[in-house]
Protein backbone atom coordinates (compact mmCIF):
# COMPACT_ATOMS: atom_id res chain seq x y z
CA UNK A 1 0.00 0.00 0.00
CA UNK A 2 3.15 2.16 0.15
CA UNK A 3 3.66 5.17 -2.07
CA UNK A 4 5.60 4.83 -5.18
CA UNK A 5 8.99 5.78 -4.76
CA UNK A 6 8.70 3.87 -1.22
CA UNK A 7 8.08 0.64 -3.09
CA UNK A 8 10.83 1.42 -5.98
CA UNK A 9 13.31 1.88 -3.07
CA UNK A 10 12.31 -1.28 -1.67
CA UNK A 11 9.36 -4.08 -1.55
CA UNK A 12 8.77 -7.82 -1.02
CA UNK A 13 10.00 -9.61 -4.19
CA UNK A 14 6.44 -10.47 -5.93
CA UNK A 15 4.50 -7.67 -4.78
CA UNK A 16 2.17 -5.62 -6.34
CA UNK A 17 1.80 -1.87 -5.98
CA UNK A 18 -1.13 -0.53 -5.21
CA UNK A 19 -1.00 2.32 -3.27
CA UNK A 20 -3.45 4.27 -1.51
CA UNK A 21 -1.53 7.68 -1.15
CA UNK A 22 0.59 8.61 -4.63
CA UNK A 23 4.13 11.18 -3.56
CA UNK A 24 2.05 13.95 -3.85
CA UNK A 25 -0.66 13.18 -1.63
CA UNK A 26 1.47 11.72 0.89
CA UNK A 27 3.03 14.73 0.95
CA UNK A 28 0.41 17.05 1.25
CA UNK A 29 -1.34 14.98 4.53
CA UNK A 30 2.12 14.78 5.82
CA UNK A 31 2.62 18.43 5.79
CA UNK A 32 -0.93 19.09 6.81
CA UNK A 33 -0.48 16.68 10.27
CA UNK A 34 2.69 18.63 10.91
CA UNK A 35 1.99 22.16 10.42
CA UNK A 36 -1.90 22.21 10.69
CA UNK A 37 -3.78 19.65 12.32
CA UNK A 38 -4.10 15.94 12.85
CA UNK A 39 -8.37 16.55 12.66
CA UNK A 40 -7.71 17.96 9.01
CA UNK A 41 -4.78 15.94 7.78
CA UNK A 42 -6.65 12.94 8.69
CA UNK A 43 -9.71 14.19 6.95
CA UNK A 44 -7.57 14.94 3.62
CA UNK A 45 -6.32 11.28 3.40
CA UNK A 46 -9.00 9.29 4.38
CA UNK A 47 -10.68 11.44 0.89
CA UNK A 48 -7.59 10.33 -0.87
CA UNK A 49 -7.71 7.12 0.61
CA UNK A 50 -11.33 6.10 -0.57
CA UNK A 51 -10.85 7.61 -3.94
CA UNK A 52 -7.51 5.53 -4.74
CA UNK A 53 -9.45 2.32 -3.35
CA UNK A 54 -12.03 2.88 -5.52
CA UNK A 55 -9.62 3.21 -8.89
CA UNK A 56 -7.90 -0.12 -7.46
CA UNK A 57 -11.41 -1.83 -7.13
CA UNK A 58 -12.41 -0.85 -10.69
CA UNK A 59 -9.13 -1.56 -12.04
CA UNK A 60 -6.40 -4.05 -10.81
CA UNK A 61 -8.61 -5.84 -8.15
CA UNK A 62 -11.79 -5.94 -10.62
CA UNK A 63 -11.23 -9.64 -11.94
CA UNK A 64 -10.11 -11.27 -8.43
CA UNK A 65 -12.62 -14.03 -7.62
CA UNK A 66 -14.04 -14.74 -5.04
CA UNK A 67 -11.18 -16.53 -2.97
CA UNK A 68 -8.67 -14.07 -3.59
CA UNK A 69 -6.89 -13.81 -0.70
CA UNK A 70 -3.96 -10.82 -0.28
CA UNK A 71 -1.79 -10.46 2.14
CA UNK A 72 -1.14 -6.42 2.38
CA UNK A 73 1.34 -4.14 4.39
CA UNK A 74 2.44 -0.11 4.29
CA UNK A 75 5.71 1.26 5.99
CA UNK A 76 4.73 0.05 9.46
CA UNK A 77 1.20 -1.92 9.38
CA UNK A 78 -0.62 0.89 9.84
CA UNK A 79 -3.29 3.46 8.81
CA UNK A 80 -2.83 2.74 5.29
CA UNK A 81 -2.80 -0.76 5.43
CA UNK A 82 -5.16 -0.71 7.50
CA UNK A 83 -7.67 1.46 5.64
CA UNK A 84 -7.30 -0.82 2.91
CA UNK A 85 -7.92 -4.25 4.69
CA UNK A 86 -10.91 -3.51 5.98
CA UNK A 87 -12.48 -2.32 2.59
CA UNK A 88 -11.42 -5.45 1.08
CA UNK A 89 -12.41 -7.83 3.99
CA UNK A 90 -16.11 -5.64 3.48
CA UNK A 91 -16.25 -6.85 -0.08
CA UNK A 92 -15.66 -10.44 1.33
CA UNK A 93 -11.92 -11.18 0.81
CA UNK A 94 -9.75 -12.79 3.01
CA UNK A 95 -7.27 -10.21 3.76
CA UNK A 96 -3.93 -10.43 5.66
CA UNK A 97 -2.23 -7.86 7.47
CA UNK A 98 1.75 -8.06 7.33
CA UNK A 99 2.71 -7.36 11.32
CA UNK A 100 4.62 -4.48 11.45
CA UNK A 101 4.73 -3.96 7.56
CA UNK A 102 7.41 -3.17 5.65
CA UNK A 103 9.86 -2.47 8.60
CA UNK A 104 8.99 -6.14 9.47
CA UNK A 105 10.62 -7.71 6.63
CA UNK A 106 13.44 -5.09 5.77
CA UNK A 107 14.34 -6.51 9.67
CA UNK A 108 14.60 -10.13 8.36
CA UNK A 109 16.95 -9.05 5.52
CA UNK A 110 19.03 -7.14 7.82
CA UNK A 111 19.29 -10.41 9.78
CA UNK A 112 19.84 -12.83 7.45
CA UNK A 113 22.56 -11.14 4.86
CA UNK A 114 24.42 -8.00 6.97
CA UNK A 115 24.38 -9.53 10.67
CA UNK A 116 23.75 -13.06 10.47
CA UNK A 117 27.71 -15.22 10.28
CA UNK A 118 25.74 -18.87 9.06
CA UNK A 119 27.15 -20.38 6.40
CA UNK A 120 26.11 -20.47 3.16
CA UNK A 121 26.77 -23.55 0.80
CA UNK A 122 28.88 -21.44 -2.05
CA UNK A 123 31.30 -22.63 -5.24
CA UNK A 124 32.53 -19.97 -7.00
CA UNK A 125 32.42 -20.10 -11.42
CA UNK A 126 35.76 -18.09 -11.88
CA UNK A 127 37.44 -17.03 -14.42
CA UNK A 128 39.29 -14.31 -16.25
CA UNK A 129 36.60 -11.56 -17.99
CA UNK A 130 35.18 -12.43 -21.23
CA UNK A 131 35.11 -16.32 -20.02
CA UNK A 132 31.24 -16.22 -20.44
CA UNK A 133 30.95 -16.96 -16.62
CA UNK A 134 27.31 -15.23 -16.66
CA UNK A 135 25.95 -16.64 -19.88
CA UNK A 136 27.34 -20.43 -18.64
CA UNK A 137 26.18 -19.74 -15.51
CA UNK A 138 22.24 -19.73 -16.54
CA UNK A 139 22.70 -22.32 -18.60
CA UNK A 140 22.50 -24.49 -15.74
CA UNK A 141 19.53 -26.04 -15.38
CA UNK A 142 19.97 -28.92 -12.71
CA UNK A 143 22.09 -26.88 -10.52
CA UNK A 144 20.88 -24.18 -8.03
CA UNK A 145 22.34 -21.13 -9.01
CA UNK A 146 22.50 -17.26 -7.10
CA UNK A 147 22.77 -15.01 -10.12
CA UNK A 148 24.36 -11.51 -8.61
CA UNK A 149 24.62 -9.69 -11.38
CA UNK A 150 20.94 -10.23 -12.84
CA UNK A 151 19.68 -8.82 -9.15
CA UNK A 152 21.91 -6.41 -9.44
CA UNK A 153 21.10 -5.40 -13.10
CA UNK A 154 24.63 -5.06 -14.04
CA UNK A 155 27.19 -7.23 -15.70
CA UNK A 156 30.13 -6.19 -13.16
CA UNK A 157 32.64 -3.76 -14.82
CA UNK A 158 32.70 -0.03 -15.57
CA UNK A 159 30.66 -0.32 -18.90
CA UNK A 160 28.49 -3.14 -17.53
CA UNK A 161 25.07 -0.59 -17.12
CA UNK A 162 22.14 -1.29 -18.99
CA UNK A 163 20.64 1.37 -21.47
CA UNK A 164 17.26 2.97 -19.78
CA UNK A 165 17.37 0.14 -16.70
CA UNK A 166 18.83 1.07 -13.82
CA UNK A 167 20.55 -0.80 -10.94
CA UNK A 168 18.27 -1.40 -7.90
CA UNK A 169 18.37 0.52 -4.98
CA UNK A 170 20.67 -1.47 -2.41
CA UNK A 171 17.91 -2.41 -0.09
CA UNK A 172 16.02 -3.69 -3.11
CA UNK A 173 19.02 -5.74 -4.27
CA UNK A 174 19.26 -7.13 -0.95
CA UNK A 175 15.78 -8.23 -0.97
CA UNK A 176 16.12 -9.36 -3.59
CA UNK A 177 18.56 -11.75 -2.98
CA UNK A 178 17.21 -12.82 0.19
CA UNK A 179 14.14 -13.79 -1.31
CA UNK A 180 16.11 -15.99 -4.13
CA UNK A 181 18.40 -17.85 -0.99
CA UNK A 182 15.09 -18.67 0.76
CA UNK A 183 13.96 -20.56 -2.44
CA UNK A 184 17.56 -22.65 -2.14
CA UNK A 185 18.18 -25.52 -0.31
CA UNK A 186 21.05 -24.96 1.73
CA UNK A 187 22.12 -28.78 2.31
CA UNK A 188 23.20 -28.80 -1.80
CA UNK A 189 25.96 -26.29 -3.47
CA UNK A 190 24.92 -23.17 -4.84
CA UNK A 191 27.03 -21.67 -7.49
CA UNK A 192 27.85 -18.03 -7.76
CA UNK A 193 29.75 -16.37 -10.41
CA UNK A 194 32.85 -14.73 -8.91
CA UNK A 195 32.88 -11.04 -8.63
CA UNK A 196 34.21 -7.73 -6.58
CA UNK A 197 32.64 -6.87 -3.57
CA UNK A 198 30.48 -4.48 -5.60
CA UNK A 199 28.25 -4.78 -8.77
CA UNK A 200 28.06 -1.30 -10.44
CA UNK A 201 26.86 0.65 -7.22
CA UNK A 202 25.11 -2.35 -5.58
CA UNK A 203 27.24 -3.98 -2.59
CA UNK A 204 27.40 -7.74 -1.89
CA UNK A 205 25.71 -8.15 1.74
CA UNK A 206 28.66 -9.74 4.54
CA UNK A 207 27.30 -13.12 4.81
CA UNK A 208 27.47 -13.62 0.77
CA UNK A 209 30.34 -11.76 0.55
CA UNK A 210 32.18 -13.88 3.50
CA UNK A 211 31.21 -17.04 1.83
CA UNK A 212 32.26 -15.93 -1.41
CA UNK A 213 35.87 -15.31 -0.19
CA UNK A 214 36.42 -19.41 0.93
CA UNK A 215 34.34 -20.77 -1.11
CA UNK A 216 36.33 -23.62 -3.72
CA UNK A 217 36.09 -22.42 -7.12
CA UNK A 218 35.22 -23.70 -10.49
CA UNK A 219 37.38 -21.76 -13.06
CA UNK A 220 36.84 -21.04 -16.70
CA UNK A 221 39.67 -20.22 -18.89
CA UNK A 222 39.86 -19.41 -22.69
CA UNK A 223 42.22 -17.44 -24.73
CA UNK A 224 41.90 -14.12 -24.55
CA UNK A 225 41.15 -13.83 -28.68
CA UNK A 226 38.11 -16.00 -28.05
CA UNK A 227 37.28 -13.53 -24.81
CA UNK A 228 37.41 -10.88 -26.83
CA UNK A 229 35.02 -11.69 -29.66
CA UNK A 230 32.57 -12.73 -27.17
CA UNK A 231 33.03 -9.57 -25.38
CA UNK A 232 31.45 -8.03 -28.48
CA UNK A 233 28.04 -9.88 -28.40
CA UNK A 234 28.27 -9.73 -24.90
CA UNK A 235 28.62 -5.54 -24.92
CA UNK A 236 26.85 -5.29 -28.22
CA UNK A 237 24.21 -2.36 -26.85
CA UNK A 238 26.99 -0.72 -25.42
CA UNK A 239 29.94 -0.38 -28.46
CA UNK A 240 26.79 1.10 -30.63
CA UNK A 241 27.39 4.62 -28.37
CA UNK A 242 30.49 5.41 -28.83
CA UNK A 243 29.94 8.65 -25.72
CA UNK A 244 29.01 5.60 -23.54
CA UNK A 245 32.30 3.81 -24.14
CA UNK A 246 34.32 6.88 -24.08
CA UNK A 247 32.71 7.55 -20.43
CA UNK A 248 33.47 4.06 -19.30
CA UNK A 249 36.75 4.32 -19.91
CA UNK A 250 37.36 7.76 -18.39
CA UNK A 251 36.29 6.14 -14.97
CA UNK A 252 39.22 4.40 -15.30
CA UNK A 253 41.68 7.28 -15.16
CA UNK A 254 42.90 6.66 -11.32
CA UNK A 255 44.17 3.17 -12.01
CA UNK A 256 46.36 4.23 -15.77
CA UNK A 257 48.54 6.67 -17.29
CA UNK A 258 47.06 9.57 -19.62
CA UNK A 259 49.06 7.58 -22.61
CA UNK A 260 47.09 4.65 -21.66
CA UNK A 261 43.90 6.19 -21.32
CA UNK A 262 44.51 8.11 -24.81
CA UNK A 263 45.13 5.04 -26.61
CA UNK A 264 41.48 3.52 -25.33
CA UNK A 265 40.12 6.59 -26.11
CA UNK A 266 41.56 6.42 -29.81
CA UNK A 267 40.84 2.67 -30.61
CA UNK A 268 37.40 3.12 -29.29
CA UNK A 269 37.05 6.84 -31.88
CA UNK A 270 38.33 4.00 -34.52
CA UNK A 271 35.41 1.18 -33.70
CA UNK A 272 38.25 -0.81 -32.96
CA UNK A 273 36.34 -2.48 -30.05
CA UNK A 274 37.81 -5.60 -30.78
CA UNK A 275 41.43 -4.47 -29.81
CA UNK A 276 40.00 -2.00 -27.36
CA UNK A 277 38.76 -5.16 -25.49
CA UNK A 278 42.40 -7.11 -25.44
CA UNK A 279 43.67 -4.32 -24.43
CA UNK A 280 41.31 -3.91 -21.29
CA UNK A 281 41.30 -7.18 -20.47
CA UNK A 282 45.67 -7.65 -20.65
CA UNK A 283 46.26 -4.53 -19.13
CA UNK A 284 43.47 -3.66 -16.55
CA UNK A 285 40.94 -6.59 -16.23
CA UNK A 286 43.14 -9.76 -16.29
CA UNK A 287 46.08 -8.21 -13.12
CA UNK A 288 43.19 -6.77 -11.44
CA UNK A 289 41.78 -10.13 -11.34
CA UNK A 290 44.71 -11.89 -10.30
CA UNK A 291 44.78 -9.69 -7.38
CA UNK A 292 41.96 -9.97 -6.30
CA UNK A 293 42.14 -14.37 -6.34
CA UNK A 294 45.43 -13.64 -4.31
CA UNK A 295 43.48 -12.28 -1.86
CA UNK A 296 40.81 -14.87 -1.94
CA UNK A 297 43.02 -17.78 -2.09
CA UNK A 298 40.48 -20.85 -1.88
CA UNK A 299 40.67 -24.46 -3.36
CA UNK A 300 39.98 -25.24 -7.24
CA UNK A 301 37.30 -27.77 -7.85
CA UNK A 302 37.78 -27.88 -11.61
CA UNK A 303 39.52 -25.97 -14.04
CA UNK A 304 37.69 -26.26 -17.06
CA UNK A 305 39.82 -24.24 -20.67
CA UNK A 306 37.17 -23.25 -23.30
CA UNK A 307 38.60 -23.18 -27.18
CA UNK A 308 35.50 -21.14 -28.13
CA UNK A 309 32.89 -19.35 -26.39
CA UNK A 310 29.19 -20.52 -28.80
CA UNK A 311 26.32 -21.76 -27.21
CA UNK A 312 26.85 -24.87 -28.02
CA UNK A 313 30.24 -24.39 -25.34
CA UNK A 314 27.72 -23.01 -22.87
CA UNK A 315 25.45 -26.19 -22.43
CA UNK A 316 28.94 -29.13 -22.84
CA UNK A 317 30.15 -26.75 -20.00
CA UNK A 318 27.63 -26.58 -18.20
CA UNK A 319 26.62 -30.54 -17.85
CA UNK A 320 30.78 -30.24 -17.01
CA UNK A 321 30.24 -27.88 -13.85
CA UNK A 322 26.92 -30.08 -12.75
CA UNK A 323 28.99 -33.18 -12.52
CA UNK A 324 31.53 -31.20 -10.53
CA UNK A 325 28.96 -29.70 -8.43
CA UNK A 326 27.81 -33.30 -7.75
CA UNK A 327 31.01 -35.09 -7.00
CA UNK A 328 31.34 -32.12 -4.64
CA UNK A 329 28.41 -32.30 -2.49
CA UNK A 330 29.37 -36.08 -2.27
CA UNK A 331 33.05 -35.36 -1.08
CA UNK A 332 31.30 -32.47 0.97
CA UNK A 333 34.18 -30.15 -0.87
CA UNK A 334 31.72 -27.34 -0.13
CA UNK A 335 30.90 -24.66 3.22
CA UNK A 336 27.47 -26.05 3.63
Amino acid sequence: MRSPSEFAEDHIPGAINLPVLDDKERAEVGTLYKQVSRFKARRLGAAYVARNVARHLDTALADKPKDFHPLIYCWRGGMRSNAMATILTQVGWRTGLLSGGYKTWRRSVVEALRDSDAPLPLILLDGQTGTAKSDILRALNDVQILDLEHHANHRGSVFGGFFNNPQPDQKLFESLLWYDIQHRDLSKPILVEAESNRIGRCEIPKRIWNAMRTAPRVTLTAPIAARAEYLLTAYADIITDNQTVQEAISRLRTFHSKETLAKWHNLADDGNYRDLAEELMRVHYDPLYSRGRKKNASGTLAQIALSDLSGATFDTVAKEIALVLSKAQNKEDFHG
